[in-house]
C-alpha cells in the first residue's frame, strides 16, 4: 500500500498519534438543585483557555457492581444481581471537552451492549440527561487487509457523540444480556476507555499575493492562483493544501463554487478523473467546499502522505450519528473533534469520511488528498476502495434530514461522480474487501449513490436520510445535465 503514498512533504511524528495521559481527577457528585457550581461559569477570568491544537483525555472504564444505586436512573439498565458485565465511570470533573466516544483494544471485537453518558455543561453547570452512544461495531473503519488496518494502532470504537462545551462526565456501559443460563455471561471488550475530545481553536493562515506582494484573505474571490503561504504554514498544512491545486490556491480556506460550464472546463484542464468525450457534458456544478485549512484540521495528527485508489465508482452516504445538538457555526469544531477521535482515539490514518455536509448544506473536505481525487477513506468497511464517503453531520433515524443537507449531497455527488463518468441513477459493481454482509472478494452490485446500510448491516445513514436517496439520485443526475 505504501506504493500509493503520493506525497513526501512533512513527516508526522509517532508522538502525534499517541494518546495523551488521562487527567487525574476526583470523583464529582452531580450538583443538587440550587447548589453552587464547582467550576467558574463561562466568561469568567477563572475559566481555562481552550488549547488551539485541541486535546484528548482517555479515562479507563472500571467494573461496576450490580447494586441498585449503580444503575438507578439509567434508562434501560438493569439493577438485577444477575446483571451482565457493566463498566463505567462515576461522575468526574475533567478538563473541558465537547465530544465523547468509547474505545477498546481489539478492533475485531464487537461491543454488544448499551453505552450511555451524561455530561455537565460549562455554560450552565447542570448535568444533561443520559444519552445513548451508537455502538458502531466496525461499520465505519479501514478495510480488512488494508495497511491502515494493520498499523497496530486501530482500536474498536463507538460512534462519537457531540455534547458541547462540558467539564464533567459520567459513563455506563452494560453488556447485552444473553439468553437463559448465558444471561449473566455477557461480556464487554477489554481495555474500554472513555475518550473526551476538546476540538481546540483555529489559527488563521495569512497568505500573500505572489504578483504584487500584498497580503490579503484567501477567502476573497479574484485571482488567488498566485497566493503563497507565509512562514506560519507548516509543511503538513502545505502538503494537504497542495493536493487541491489547481482547484484553489495553496493556503485556500475554501474551494469556490463553479457553474456547470466552468466546472467542466476546470476539470478537463486539471485532468481529473477519467473524462471521456461523452462524459464531459455530465459534470455537475462544483459546490463551494470548505477545505481542511478552513475548518482548522491539525495536519500534524494524521499519517503523512495520501492513499489513492484507481477511480470513484460509488458514493456512500452516512450520518455521523453524533447527534443533532449543534449549530452550523459549530461545524468546524465538530469536524476537528471527529478528526481527532478518528486518528488519536480510533487509530486511523486520517478522518474516515471524504466529505462532510452540515445541517445548513455547507460541504467540507474530509480525508486529505484532494477533493477531486480518488482518495481511499475509512467510511464503509469492505467498500473503501473505488468509492467515496459523505457524512451528513447529525443523527437521522428519527429526525428528518434538513432539505439544505439533502440538496448539498445531490450537488456534491453530481460534481464528484461526474468527474469519473458516473451516472448517479445507475448501479455499479464493487469488490468486497470483507464485511459482515459480503465475503472478501465478492462482487457486489450497488447503487452509484448508496446508503451505508447497502454495504454493511447497520442503521446508517438513518431511516429518514436513507429514504431521501432515491430522489437525491434523480436530482444529482439532473444537475449533471443527463437526459
Amino acid at each position: 500500500m505504501r506504493g500509493f503514498l503520493a506525497s513526501s512533504i512533512g513527516v508526522a511524528t509517532a508522538a502525534a498519534l499517541a494518546l495523551p495521559l488521562a487527567l487525574s481527577t476526583p470523583a464529582l457528585a452531580a450538583p443538587s438543585p440550587g447548589a453552587v457550581p464547582s467550576v467558574a461559569p463561562a466568561g469568567s477570568t477563572a475559566s481555562a483557555p481552550v488549547a488551539p491544537a485541541g486535546s484528548t483525555q482517555s479515562l479507563p472504564l472500571v467494573p461496576l457492581g450490580p447494586s441498585a444505586d449503580r444503575s438507578s436512573g439509567v434508562p434501560g439498565m438493569s439493577a438485577s444481581p444477575r446483571l451482565p458485565e457493566t463498566r463505567g465511570l462515576d461522575a468526574h470533573e475533567v478538563k473541558r471537552f465537547s465530544l465523547v466516544g468509547v474505545v477498546w483494544d481489539d478492533a475485531s471485537t464487537q461491543l454488544f451492549g448499551r453505552v450511555q453518558v451524561r455530561t455537565r455543561s460549562v455554560r450552565t453547570a447542570t448535568w444533561s440527561d443520559w444519552q445513548d452512544v451508537e455502538t458502531h461495531n466496525g461499520e465505519h473503519a479501514p478495510d480488512l487487509g488494508a495497511q491502515e488496518r494493520g498499523s497496530g494502532r486501530v482500536r474498536g470504537s463507538t460512534a462519537p457523540l457531540w455534547v458541547g462545551d462540558s467539564d464533567g462526565v459520567e459513563v455506563r456501559v452494560q453488556a447485552e444480556a444473553g439468553a437463559g443460563a448465558d444471561r449473566a455471561a455477557a461480556r464487554l471488550p477489554s481495555g474500554m476507555r472513555i475518550e473526551l475530545v476538546d476540538p481546540g481553536g483555529t489559527d488563521p493562515v495569512t497568505v500573500v499575493d505572489a504578483k504584487n506582494g500584498a497580503s490579503g484573505s484567501d477567502d476573497e474571490p479574484g485571482d488567488d492562483k498566485g497566493d503563497l503561504t507565509l512562514p506560519g504554514m507548516t509543511m503538513e498544512m502545505a502538503e494537504s493544501s497542495s493536493a487541491n491545486v489547481p482547484l484553489a490556491a495553496l493556503g485556500a480556506k475554501e474551494i469556490r463554487a463553479l457553474n456547470k460550464a466552468d466546472s467542466t472546463a476546470d476539470a478537463v484542464l486539471a485532468g481529473e478523473g477519467s473524462l471521456s468525450a461523452a462524459a464531459r457534458p455530465y459534470i455537475g456544478p462544483r459546490p463551494r467546499i470548505v477545505t481542511r485549512l478552513g475548518w482548522g484540521a491539525d495536519e500534524s495528527l494524521r499519517e503523512p502522505g495520501f492513499v489513492y485508489t484507481s477511480t470513484v465508482k460509488a458514493a456512500f452516504v452516512h450520518h455521523s450519528a453524533s447527534g443533532n445538538n449543534y449549530a452550523c457555526k459549530d461545524t468546524p469544531a465538530v469536524l476537528r473533534s471527529m478528526y481527532r477521535y478518528h486518528v488519536v482515539s480510533s487509530g486511523w490514518r486520517d478522518l474516515g469520511y471524504n466529505f462532510a455536509v452540515d445541517k445548513c448544506g455547507t460541504v467540507y473536505e474530509g480525508r486529505a488528498g484532494g477533493v477531486a481525487k480518488a482518495v481511499q477513506g475509512a467510511h464503509t468497511m469492505g467498500f473503501n476502495t473505488d468509492s467515496m464517503g459523505i457524512a451528513v453531520i447529525g443523527s437521522y433515524t428519527t429526525t428528518a434530514p434538513p432539505a439544505a443537507a439533502v440538496k448539498a449531497v445531490a450537488q456534491l455527488t453530481a460534481w464528484k461522480l461526474g468527474l469519473f463518468d458516473r451516472d448517479p441513477r445507475a448501479t455499479t459493481t464493487l469488490k468486497s474487501g470483507g464485511a459482515n454482509l459480503f465475503a472478501k472478494g465478492t462482487n457486489v452490485k450497488l447503487h452509484v449513490i448508496s446508503g451505508h446500510r447497502d454495504g454493511f448491516a447497520t442503521e446508517c445513514p438513518g431511516k429518514l436520510l436513507y429514504g431521501q436517496l432515491p430522489p437525491t439520485r434523480v436530482s444529482s443526475a439532473k444537475l449533471q445535465g443527463r437526459p
